[in-house]
């Protein structure tokens, strides 16, 4: 097992209809025409120093980082607290040094030399379906708490409400741009934050911030502007969900 990975066994939850869910909130980086990535799906640095920073006190005052699976591949994030000041911090208010790491992962495909294993202390939860091979779900087991929600994917609703019944009660997304539309078009998200960086990458194929089917005219989502920061070489957008 790698060093500081801690093992825990897998739990499963009740599920009640009076139980509440995390404050939720979307921060991510996009180009000014709006994506994330590329069309090859690489990792563009879009933000500066500073835009880092402000994401390393978001996660340090987090109790739980959500990714989906595509991040996990395509960009191996550890989703750790780079400060070691704020690390300390977190530790000094009883609490573990880095966030709850959390993977939607239906079909059990986290590498098992990925990043969040491998770097940082902290509870790891891997969320699958039943779909999962059930080999895989027992290697996984093996690096964390595995939460099997869902048939043939996971379902979001009912994660978000077991990792409240858990102590999570400020969640952070950061993508991919499936896991936004999912965790979104389910109304699951009360704010977005959004680094717009001084860049075009372009094609059609290129990641958005939101991605997924797309709403309907009669349906598409709207938004409350909370605030606009200069930053870097571009603005920090922060926006309230009105239909979360």
């Amino acid at each position: 097992m790698p060093v500081g990975v801690q093992r825990v066994m897998n739990v499963d939850f009740e599920i009640g209809d009076s139980m509440g869910r995390p404050f939720t909130f979307i921060n991510s980086a996009m180009s000014a025409d709006g994506k994330i990535s590329t069309k090859e799906r690489k990792q563009v640095r879009i933000s500066g120093d500073v835009d880092f920073d402000r994401m390393d006190e978001l996660r340090a005052s987090s109790d739980a980082v959500m990714v989906g699976i595509g991040t996990v591949l395509a960009d191996d994030p550890s989703l750790t607290v780079k400060s070691e000041e704020r690390r300390a911090a977190r530790k000094a208010n009883g609490r573990e040094e880095n966030p709850i790491r959390v993977v939607v992962d239906s079909h059990a495909r986290t590498p098992i030399d990925a990043d969040i294993f491998k770097k940082g202390e902290g509870t790891r939860v891997i969320a699958v379906s039943g779909s999962a091979p059930c080999e895989r779900v027992k290697i996984l087991e093996e690096m964390a708490m595995v939460i099997v929600v869902g048939e043939d994917k996971v379902d979001l609703p009912e994660l978000v409400v077991r990792l409240k019944r858990m102590g999570v009660d400020r969640l952070m997304i950061e993508g991919g741009a499936g896991l936004n539309w999912g965790m979104l078009s389910n109304g699951l998200v009360d704010e977005i934050y959004s680094f717009v960086g001084n860049l075009i990458i372009g094609g059609k194929a290129s990641p958005t911030l939101i991605d997924g089917i797309g709403f309907e005219e009669g349906k598409i989502m709207g938004l409350e502007f909370l605030s606009c920061e200069r930053m870097d070489d571009g603005v920090v957008l922060k926006w309230r969900v009105n239909a979360a």
